[in-house]
C-alpha cells in the first residue's frame, strides 16, 4: 500500500504501508481514516511551519477537532513523505506557530 498526496507545493507526498502502521500503532483511533490522511495534506485548512524542517498540514473536522498530519517535503528532489498524524483539539496552540499557506475563505 503506497498512495500520495500533493502538497500546497505540488509537491507528491508519500503515504507508504509501513508508515500507516506507524500511525495507526501510535495513533489508534485514526485507524478508519486513511483516506482523509492524505485529503488532509491535498486540502489543508492550515500549513505550519513545523520543529525540525518539517511541515504540519491541519484541517478541520469540527468546530473543535482537526486532523494534524505531519510531513516533510523535497522541493530539489520533488518528492515527500508523511511522518505521523493524529486528531488534537488543541487548535489555539496550534495557530500560535507560523502559518505558511492558508486556506482562503469563502
Amino acid at each position: 500500500m503506497k498512495d500520495v498526496a500533493y502538497s500546497v507545493n505540488n509537491i507528491p507526498i508519500r503515504l507508504t504501508g509501513k508508515r500507516w502502521i506507524h500511525i495507526v500503532e501510535n495513533h489508534e483511533d485514526m485507524a478508519g481514516y486513511y483516506f482523509d490522511v492524505l485529503e488532509v495534506v491535498n486540502n489543508p485548512s492550515y500549513v505550519l511551519d513545523g520543529d525540525e524542517d518539517e511541515l504540519w498540514a491541519v484541517k478541520y473536522i469540527n468546530k473543535v477537532k482537526v486532523f494534524l498530519v505531519i510531513y516533510k517535503e523535497s522541493k530539489r528532489k520533488n518528492d515527500g513523505f508523511i511522518i505521523t498524524a493524529f486528531t488534537t483539539t488543541k487548535i489555539k496552540k496550534l495557530l500560535k506557530r507560523r502559518i505558511i499557506w492558508q486556506q482562503k475563505e469563502l
